[in-house]
């Protein structure tokens, strides 16, 4: 008997699970964001509605209702078209980028000891790391560099009161491609009112790209370091650049069952710790 049903069932299982799934995405995709509020007044609203109109069996009322739910549902790519967006370029990112070669290794320490230099001094900076989406839009934003990733060249554009270090730096290719470059403030909610426009910024482009945001608070000179809108604040030296070897080496010094050799992070923070590269 048991055996019957689940033979003429099982199709209904699938079915449920992969609505089960959908749900789940949408709710990642959509929630802290100003959808949110949104698409949850809408099912509150549709729910209320269908019980009303089953219960009272309002037949005009149920045939404006259907013709009304077609023209929302034509609409939801507009109301929805942010977050929309980012789930797409989120979608369509490989995140295969990784420093796989003696050359950008060198680059990723070098870059670690200047924003560790910056922390020291309260320098308030932000950097986007390139990946594989494009960041040529915010580019277009700021003032094109396109020089050589040079510690002191970082501090002079973040130095306080100098004309570019209002803004982010766009790091494409090693290369420090653009200054004062404006990024997206994130429309997410916030628990936490002490974030700064820096750290929103960070937030914002990590959203709608695959970049990796590294962020120095001018006030507290904590390192902070942003991926995929997520945020993690004050982390310590040793911490901040065993993170980044996680972002970026984990593909190179992984050991047989997938984990990043920790030897390695542990020796390359080691060598490369409390080097300053500007002097006071």
């Amino acid at each position: 008997m048991a055996w019957k049903w689940l033979a003429d069932h099982w199709k209904d299982g699938i079915e449920i699970l992969i609505l089960a799934i959908a749900i789940y995405q949408i709710y990642r995709a959509f929630r802290a964001t100003r959808g949110a509020r949104i698409l949850v007044g809408l099912v509150v609203i549709l729910v209320a509605i269908t019980l009303l109109l089953s219960y009272f069996d309002f037949q005009i009322i149920t045939w404006l209702v259907q013709r009304t739910a077609i023209l929302l549902v034509l609409s939801l790519p507009i109301i929805f078209q942010p977050e929309l967006r980012n789930a797409l370029a989120k979608l369509g990112s490989s995140r295969l980028f990784s420093f796989s070669n003696k050359s950008q290794l060198d680059f990723l320490e070098v870059f670690e000891d200047s924003v560790v230099t910056l922390s020291k001094k309260r320098i308030g900076a932000l950097f986007a790391i390139e990946r594989d989406i494009t960041l040529r839009p915010y580019e277009e934003t700021g003032v094109t560099l396109n020089a050589d990733y040079s510690p002191e060249l970082a501090m002079t554009v973040f130095f306080p009161k100098t004309p570019l270090h209002d803004g982010g730096m766009v790091i494409a290719n090693k290369k420090m491609s653009t200054a004062a470059c404006v990024f997206p403030v994130s429309q997410k909610e916030l628990s936490d009112r002490s974030i700064g426009l820096r750290h929103r910024a960070a937030i914002g482009v990590t959203e709608e790209t695959d970049c990796v945001a590294v962020i120095v608070s001018e006030e507290t000179g904590a390192i902070s370091i942003c991926l995929e809108g997520v945020l993690e604040r004050n982390l310590g030296e040793e911490k901040f650049r065993a993170r980044m070897a996680q972002i970026f080496l984990a593909n190179d010094d992984k050991d047989e069952k997938g984990a990043p050799k920790e030897h390695d992070t542990k020796d390359r923070v080691a060598a490369s710790r409390d080097r300053d590269l500007v002097s006071d």
